[in-house]
C-alpha cells in the first residue's frame, strides 16, 4: 500500500487505485513514474524506484496556460492532466514508432467517439479524443514503454475513461518531443 500511496500523491495513481492490490493499473503508474524519473521501465517497483520514490516530486508541465490543457511528453512516455498549472494525473502512454511519430506541436481536442473506427487500420479505437487530423488519444490493449504507435497516443485500458472526460471539445494539447 505504500507503493500506491507514494504514486497517488504525485498524481500517478488515481487515490481510487489505492487498494493493495499490485495490478495492471499500479505497474502502468509505476512505468510513468519510472519514465519521469529517468529510470528503466519496467513496471515493477524494485529498489531503483522505490528509492526515487521516497524523494520525489509530482511532475511539472512546461505548459501552464490555458488552465486547463493536455501535455504529453513523448520521450518521457507520459501524458500530463494540467489544471491551473498543475499536473493533476500523469499518465503512461505510448506515442508514435519511429516509422509514425506523433507530430510536437499545440493542438485543440476536435472531435470524440466513444469507440471510432480507424479506417486505415481496421481497429476499434475506445475513447478516441481527436487533436491533429486523424491522430486521437485512445484506449489500446497495449502501452508498451517506448513508442509504438500510427502516430495516435495509447492510452492504458483504466485511464482511458478519464483521459476521454478530460479532453473536451477544445482542450489545448501540447506534444512535445
Amino acid at each position: 500500500v505504500w507503493l500506491q500511496r507514494k504514486l497517488a500523491r504525485f498524481g500517478y495513481l488515481p487515490v481510487s487505485g489505492v487498494d493493495g492490490v499490485i495490478g495492471y493499473r499500479t505497474r502502468q503508474a509505476v512505468m510513468a513514474f519510472q519514465s519521469w524519473e529517468g529510470l528503466a521501465r519496467d513496471g515493477v517497483a524494485g529498489p531503483q524506484t522505490r528509492a526515487a520514490l521516497r524523494s520525489a516530486k509530482r511532475p511539472r508541465p512546461s505548459a501552464k496556460r490555458p488552465k486547463r490543457l493536455m501535455e504529453v511528453r513523448i520521450g518521457r512516455g507520459v501524458l500530463m492532466l494540467v489544471r491551473n498549472g498543475r499536473a493533476v494525473r500523469t499518465i503512461h502512454i505510448s506515442a508514435g514508432s519511429p516509422d509514425n511519430e506523433t507530430p510536437t506541436g499545440r493542438y485543440s481536442v476536435f472531435r470524440k467517439e466513444l469507440q471510432s473506427w480507424s479506417v486505415p487500420f481496421s481497429t476499434w479505437l475506445p475513447y478516441a479524443s481527436y487533436f491533429n487530423n486523424g491522430i486521437a488519444f485512445h484506449e489500446y490493449p497495449d502501452v508498451p514503454p517506448y513508442p509504438a504507435s500510427h502516430g495516435c497516443v495509447r492510452v492504458p485500458a483504466p485511464e482511458a475513461p478519464l483521459v476521454y472526460r478530460f479532453a473536451r471539445i477544445g482542450t489545448t494539447v501540447v506534444v512535445r518531443s
